[in-house]
């Protein structure tokens, strides 16, 4: 499977088996974090940020103090794709 093929009902339906903490909003593939403050939330952005950069692949989000919103989908080829499911393991693998 290439990064740009987009996932199966079956794929996204594991993906999110195996990513509880995320959810779906049509074809995009949201996910919510709290942190202790500001600093937290900060550094979480900037491990996402490099995790964007070496996939090519960046999230919409957003922050405000200590919570911090991502949203992923491929706009370019439609829908959800080998790439949103790469961006959610690594992602989620930070801790």
């Amino acid at each position: 499977m290439g990064a740009d093929d987009l996932l199966s009902e079956a794929e996204i339906a594991d993906l999110l088996a195996a990513h509880p903490q995320w959810r779906r909003d049509g074809e995009v593939l949201r996910r919510s974090y709290e942190f202790a403050d500001f600093r937290s939330a900060f550094g979480f952005m900037a491990h996402v940020a490099l995790i964007a950069e070496r996939l090519f692949h960046h999230p919409e989000w957003s922050n405000v103090y200590n919570k911090v919103e991502l949203a992923v989908t491929s706009h370019d080829v439609g829908g959800l794709s080998a790439r949103d499911r790469d961006f959610i393991e690594r992602v989620d693998a930070i801790g």
